[in-house]
């Protein structure tokens, strides 16, 4: 009964797609092949600024441990350069279009492989059910929620033209998540809201939202053979495009 409460609850929470994720990033678990009860008190979970979910928080007790966790001494963010110089101010529109092309390769949404030289050292997450601090924490965070199949495909990584300084990416989530004994993610849109300071060009704040309601994505979790007849169905798969790094950006990088 305990189990089939936390599939049916984690469903229900799904359309945050990062709430899972933030109270283990820095923990042990027990192994995904294992039985998934709680390990941790409430004090080393700190990682989170705020838990504004109560279930989010108790589920947070019930993240799977990843493979490249299985192995010691292993990162699996290791080659991220977390204390990287910031990039210098630019445009918003380049910013936008540099975005585009790191997201577009990198998919740091769900994978965690984030460039952290685009973010302020007080940049912010929040939704529905989590507030946190840090670029790293959120990196972390997504890397352990998402299982390895995951997806963020990007589509757009515009100027927000309603929203001053704000980039909207707009991407397609699919794959699934790491709580209990793992939940496939129907495929459906997302907005990121990406707010940057006007002073040093870099973002400050995220914020993500989605095309269909929480009970929709609750009941293609639990109940798959409803999509598309009583649930929407899947997102439309993305079309490839031709995503470059501009050329600026190109000689900082060291990309020819």
């Amino acid at each position: 009964m305990v189990s089939s409460f936390l599939i049916v609850v984690a469903a229900s929470l799904l359309p945050s797609c990062f709430s899972f994720h933030t109270a283990q990033t820095r923990t042990s678990s027990i192994s995904s092949r294992q039985q998934h009860t709680p390990l941790f008190s409430k004090d080393e979970m700190s990682n989170v600024d705020e838990y504004r979910n109560g279930v989010t928080e108790f589920l947070s007790n019930f993240m799977q441990r990843t493979p490249e966790e299985a192995g010691e001494n292993v990162d699996p963010l290791g080659d991220i350069d977390f204390s990287a110089p910031k990039v210098v101010k630019m445009s918003l529109e380049r910013l936008a279009a540099t975005l585009d092309a790191e997201l577009y390769e990198k998919e740091w949404f769900v994978t965690g492989n984030v460039n952290p030289v685009y973010f302020d050292d007080s940049f912010q997450f929040q939704d529905p059910d989590v507030k946190l601090t840090g670029i790293e924490d959120y990196a972390r965070g997504v890397k352990k929620l998402f299982s390895q199949d995951s997806r963020a495909e990007i589509i757009s990584c515009v100027v927000n033209t309603t929203t001053p300084n704000t980039i909207t990416v707009t991407w397609r989530l699919s794959g699934g998540v790491n709580i209990g004994p793992g939940l496939d993610i129907k495929p459906y849109i997302c907005y990121t809201d990406f707010t940057v300071d006007e002073n040093s060009g870099l973002v400050v704040f995220q914020e993500d939202r989605f095309d269909i309601p929480g009970w929709d994505i609750l009941l293609s979790a639990l109940f798959p053979f409803l999509i598309g007849k009583l649930t929407a169905p899947p997102a439309p798969e993305v079309e490839p495009r031709v995503v470059t790094m501009p050329a600026e950006e190109k000689k900082l990088f060291g990309i020819f």
